[in-house]
């Protein structure tokens, strides 16, 4: 039986949107279930364009409809949002863009909703420009963006907000991190290129590669052979931080699903334990660290309470990727604004407070933490870290520089879009001897 990719897509959406499932999660679910890799290519650009621009079509719907079917028929209200975006993101061309949302109505067992979506969908083409507009006039429907969390970037970000607000609505590019002990930059991206890969070796990143556009990274060459990794090259940023010299004892901190831990494991000979409270996303960091051939202490338990599973031993290094909003990688993951509220940034800065106060005691004195969120959101970043630099005398902020970005007090932070890189805030402190 032939499965409508649109009819499919329209129920992953309610889902995501209405019923607080991830996107990963949707697309991992029901991915499988189409054969073609082109209807898969359609079913995630409709959930990945759909959960980024819920906000602002969502509204637009409500608009168009005498009575709301977001909770009396949530699969027909997802499949109009996705008749809209259709339209104006994904540009399909008109007819057939309504002619197959149409058609998904039969698919989903609505046949005597056809007419009403046909009439939405034409009704919006008659009144684009004046619709476009109302939604144009808010914030959070322009640029599709929960309320409080436009007015946190306003607040913390004055000058940056409206761009990184469009850099979260960006596609971004696909980068790959290339395992320095599997393969070599320069003959990785020949290999790409021979197979049709427009690749580029990051500017200024030294094991950063970047594709325009995502694509299946198991049919990429060297994948199998682990050659390289999926990172964004704002997450990249961390090896260099932590400073390496063989022979280190590294914590890795909220390690899963790997992708740091990996990236140091690459860099140097060290004896690194990564730590992760949940055993399911433990098992994700073994499956990374055996496709790329990389050894590590893989330790589930809490990183707020060290008694647990710490054994006495100071660490040189400790790389503490926190829990938090996840603001800063709204591009990636655009469910994370359908489902974050403002309420939720209190609770994470109470584990961040934690996390770092049970680790600094762990640092070996001489040696270097380093504090990474991918928030924007100030109250997450500079503000933990000074509460931790106030009470300890023997904590140090050390002062570096990246070419992109800017300066935070303590630390540097990177926002969404600057140099086409993911939000990302650091911070490195110093334990005085």
């Amino acid at each position: 039986m032939t499965i409508d990719t649109r009819a499919l897509a329209a129920r992953a959406l309610a889902e995501v949107a209405l019923r607080g499932t991830s996107l990963r999660e949707a697309m991992e679910r029901h991915a499988p279930r189409l054969a073609d890799p082109r209807d898969r290519a359609l079913l995630m650009a409709l959930l990945s364009e759909g959960a980024r621009w819920w906000l602002r079509f969502d509204a637009a719907i409500d608009g168009l409809l005498e009575k709301s079917l977001r909770h009396k028929d949530p699969a027909i209200h997802a499949l109009l949002v996705l008749g809209l975006v259709q339209l104006e993101i994904l540009e399909l061309q008109d007819y057939a863009a309504v002619a197959a949302t149409v058609e998904a109505t039969r698919a989903l067992q609505r046949p005597q909703l056809a007419g009403l979506v046909n009439a939405v969908l034409r009704r919006w083409q008659r009144e684009r420009e004046t619709r476009l507009a109302r939604l144009d006039a808010k914030p959070q429907t322009r640029h599709a963006h929960p309320p409080w969390l436009a007015a946190a970037l306003v607040r913390d970000w004055p000058q940056q907000a409206e761009a990184v607000m469009l850099a979260d609505n960006r596609e971004p590019p696909l980068m790959l991190r290339v395992n320095r002990r599997r393969s070599e930059r320069q003959a990785l991206l020949e290999q790409l290129h021979a197979a049709g890969h427009a690749a580029t070796a990051h500017p200024w990143l030294v094991d950063a590669l970047v594709l325009p556009h995502s694509t299946d990274v198991t049919r990429l060459p060297g994948f199998e052979e682990g050659a390289f990794a999926v990172q964004d090259g704002a997450a990249q940023v961390a090896a260099d931080l932590a400073d390496l010299r063989t022979g280190l004892r590294v914590l890795d901190a909220c390690a899963a699903p790997g992708g740091k831990a990996c990236h140091l494991l690459e860099r140097a000979d060290i004896d690194l334990t990564a730590l992760e409270s949940d055993a399911g996303r433990a098992e994700r960091i073994r499956q990374n660290l055996m496709r790329l051939r990389l050894n590590a202490k893989v330790v589930v338990g809490d990183a707020g309470a060290p008694a647990g599973w710490w054994k006495r031993q100071p660490f040189d290094r400790i790389l503490i990727d926190a829990p938090c909003s996840a603001t800063g990688v709204l591009r990636r993951r655009p469910d994370v604004r359908l489902h974050r509220r403002e309420s939720d940034v209190a609770a994470m800065q109470a584990q961040q407070r934690r996390i770092l106060s049970a680790l600094w005691p762990l640092l070996a004195p001489g040696g270097r933490l380093v504090y990474i969120t991918c928030s924007v959101l100030r109250a997450e970043n500079e503000a933990i870290v000074a509460e931790l630099v106030a009470a300890h005398t023997d904590a140090k902020p050390v002062a570096f520089t990246l070419p992109v970005g800017q300066a935070a007090a303590p630390g540097w932070q990177i926002l969404p879009g600057d140099g086409d890189l993911d939000g990302m805030y650091y911070a490195v402190l110093q334990k005085q001897s």
